[in-house]
């Protein structure tokens, strides 16, 4: 039997990611994320593992996000109950991240009856949460932690390793030995891959080889501005809004995009470009993500080491709250200008940046900054692509606040540094480009085989290729 490859996600899509590798008596995952973004995505999430789980061995994790991680809970309470493989960065993350996932989950589904319910539409036909707060916990009790650098094997034909991937703390590149009879196969899954140069995370580690290689492309089209430039934009948003008189808000993934917020706020408050706004960090998980940030200070860069040893010996330079309660995030909706709210979700499609959203977006005097990539589908990409209304909890709210996009802070590489990452192997048998949506991932792919003269595919959703 040969070794099987199947993309289960993520494939012509940025979200959803999962791969499943098969062999005679063998079968192990790489990632069990959360569909996000348009009419499909709940379906998608319900259906996306609807195959008998008493076949898979093990599961390896990338990293924390919930496009990776997310359906995780689910896998477990379907039926699995085998290791589950992630840096311990990642499994602290984890901890706070896959709870709050199934807060979400029991949220939504109550908000959709509500719904129902005033339509005269409830009753047996009542929605029911994708997994609950204590699915997810049950779930953390089968995380295995497996550092970076340090090989190690989850099965007996398997042997694994895991490499820093620069994207957030604790992610990771999965270099994989499977062998199948008298044939070993090295496997390389990318996971995501962070942008050299970019706030408190180091640059993605070099490798060299790779039989079969599984490739990011989220910005395999498009080059990021340079920091220096971002950083510019940055200040000019943000001082050009707060004159205005309104708040900012800024929708931020709780792990990641918010602690490079953090960083750099105070990078530029200690240098005087920014004045002192009041900063609310609207999300209790982002306050334990930030916990776990400082925890794991060993894996940060230099630059964002010397940041946070400045900030706290500065704390009236700039004031940052950490909201935890719901209380405390209903009060900030009281608040009519100089207010810079950071708050989750990263694409504006669930939690508490949805409630400051339908109460800034029809205030000409506020602002939105987004800071980060949007999926097809997502309540950010509509306000990217400039919708003058949008609809937020089944209401019609007009987006007359000024909208902002920071694109340079993305912690995915851009086609550049996706590039440069790739001339460090030797000439793979086939690249598979995931993680991009379907031109991208084409365009990329086909760049690929011009630079290169790699043999680049992009895969689609549920295909299986052979690995000869």
């Amino acid at each position: 039997m040969t070794i099987r490859l199947s993309f289960l996600g993520a494939a012509k899509e940025v979200t959803g990611s999962c791969y499943s590798v098969e062999a005679e008596g063998l079968r192990f995952l790489v990632d069990c994320g959360l569909f996000q973004g348009g009419s499909e995505a709940d379906r998608k999430n319900r259906q996306a593992l609807a195959w008998d789980l008493r076949s898979l061995d093990f599961v390896l994790l990338t990293h924390a996000h919930i496009d990776h991680s997310g359906l995780l809970p689910r896998l477990t309470a379907m039926g699995y109950r085998g290791p589950i493989y992630a840096t311990p960065a990642t499994r602290d993350l984890l901890e706070v991240m896959l709870p709050d996932s199934g807060h979400i989950q029991e949220k939504e589904a109550e908000w959709e009856n509500r719904r129902r319910h005033e339509r005269r539409k409830g009753g047996r036909g009542d929605a029911a949460p994708l997994y609950t707060v204590n699915q997810a916990k049950e779930c953390l009790k089968r995380l295995r932690p497996a550092g970076y650098d340090v090989p190690f094997v989850p099965h007996p034909r398997v042997r694994c390793v895991f490499r820093d991937a620069g994207h957030i703390l604790g992610s990771a590149i999965a270099e994989v030995w499977v062998t199948e009879g008298r044939k070993t196969r090295k496997l390389v899954f990318s996971g995501d891959l962070g942008q050299p140069g970019h706030p408190l995370m180091r640059d993605p580690t070099p490798v060299t080889e790779a039989d079969v290689l599984l490739v990011e492309s989220t910005y395999g089209n498009r080059l990021h501005k340079s920091m220096a430039d971002t950083v510019s934009e940055l200040v000019g948003a943000l001082n050009e809004a707060l004159s205005r008189g309104g708040n900012v808000i800024v929708p931020a993934f709780s792990v990641g995009r918010t602690q490079d917020l953090l960083y750099l706020l105070a990078q530029l408050s200690r240098e005087g470009r920014i004045g002192t706004p009041s900063v609310y960090v609207d999300s209790p998980l982002a306050y334990a993500a930030t916990a776990i940030t400082l925890k794991h200070g060993a894996l940060l860069d230099q630059d964002a080491a010397a940041a946070l040893s400045w900030l706290r010996g500065h704390e009236g330079k700039l004031r940052i709250q950490f909201t935890q309660t719901v209380e405390e995030s209903i009060a900030l909706n009281t608040l009519r200008g100089g207010a810079v709210i950071i708050s989750a979700s990263g694409m504006c499609d669930a939690g508490r940046i949805k409630f400051h959203l339908r109460h800034n977006l029809p205030r000409p005097e506020s602002a939105v900054l987004i800071t980060g990539f949007q999926a097809a589908g997502t309540l950010g990409r509509r306000l990217v692509d400039g919708a003058k209304a949008v609809r937020i909890f089944g209401d019609s709210v007009p987006v007359r606040a000024k909208i902002y996009t920071i694109g340079g802070l993305s912690a995915h590489a851009d086609q550049a540094a996706l590039l440069s990452w790739l001339d460090h192997f030797r000439p793979p048998r086939a690249v598979y480009v995931v993680h991009g949506e379907a031109d991208t991932a084409a365009q990329f792919a086909a760049l690929i085989r011009q630079r290169l003269g790699w043999n680049a595919t992009v895969p689609g959703h549920g295909e299986t290729v052979p690995l000869s």
